[in-house]
């Protein structure tokens, strides 16, 4: 400390950190990183890159809001499009979509290794501890995602579309939008992640024999029906849920019952959207009949 006072060269402002505060969006991280090099930021080993809605003000950190500019994320994009590559983009994508602590600043350093070393596969250096946490991270995005995938019900609506709840622990539903794109092209759906406050919609209506329609971001939802759905259930909607956990509760061997095994492959947190996890009021038709 003594040397710190005597060196009358030395910056005090490098003694805190700084933040660079971007729109809680990829453009708006793609900014952010544009800003970084812009101003020459790239080389101070305190930098952080943070969302503006997980910001925690500091009495020591210097914070700079950036603005999303979309021409200059675009030539971000492209840059590192160029040095990763479609499997690299991926990887940066998914990670964003982890919505993890410090997961900007994770990429934002994973970005600087391939800028400073263009010729190097950056992301199959795992002895990087920046990249190695990307991987890991894209890994547990990639499970959720998968198992979102497997676990969705859909529950039928008086107006014909079919409605799904979810709660998953990362942002997966710009990941798994296309493949319930594909399979369900003959019918209106929605799927709605209670966390972040957002959904997709599917029209059929707008879909063509040769081209399944686009899909459509949703976010003002009546809560009284997030609460409580079965308000807008169509009149088929509960027989076919009797009929679903009857036929669950029928195939199942009571005596090979493994609960440890059944709660690692169907993790307790996805029961409470399982209909066949739920017990309905008129359960006789839950009794085996053998």
């Amino acid at each position: 400390m003594s040397a710190l006072m005597q060196n009358d060269s030395y910056a005090v402002g490098q003694l805190t950190p700084s933040i660079v505060l971007y729109e809680p969006s990829f453009e708006g991280w793609l900014s952010a990183v544009f800003y970084v090099y812009a101003n020459r930021l790239q080389n101070d080993v305190s930098l952080k890159l943070t969302a503006q809605d997980c910001y925690v003000p500091s009495l020591i950190a210097q914070a700079t809001s950036v603005v999303t500019d979309e021409d200059k994320a675009e030539r971000v994009l492209v840059k590192l499009n160029t040095l990763l590559g479609r499997s690299g983009m991926r990887n940066i994508l998914w990670g964003f979509l982890s919505e993890k602590d410090n997961i900007g600043t994770t990429l934002f350093r994973v970005v600087k290794y391939a800028i400073d070393y263009p010729s190097r596969q950056i992301m199959q250096d795992l002895g990087n501890l920046d990249v190695l946490e990307l991987v890991q991270t894209v890994k547990s995005v990639g499970r959720e995602k998968h198992r979102m995938e497997a676990f969705v019900r859909f529950e039928h609506t008086t107006d014909d579309i079919y409605f799904a709840r979810v709660e998953p622990d990362f942002n997966v539903l710009p990941l798994i939008g296309e493949h319930f794109r594909q399979r369900y092209q003959d019918q209106h759906w929605a799927i709605y992640d209670l966390t972040r406050g957002y959904g997709i919609y599917y029209d059929k209506s707008n879909s063509t024999p040769s081209r399944p329609a686009k899909l459509q971001t949703i976010t003002d939802l009546d809560d009284a029906v997030l609460r409580n759905p079965a308000s807008i259930h169509s009149p088929d909607e509960q027989r076919y849920q009797k009929f679903w956990q009857g036929y669950f509760t029928n195939v199942n061997i009571k005596e090979r019952k493994n609960p440890k095994l059944h709660k690692q492959y169907l993790p307790q947190r996805y029961w409470k959207y399982l209909s066949e996890k739920q017990v309905l009021p008129n359960a006789e038709h839950l009794q085996k009949r053998r």
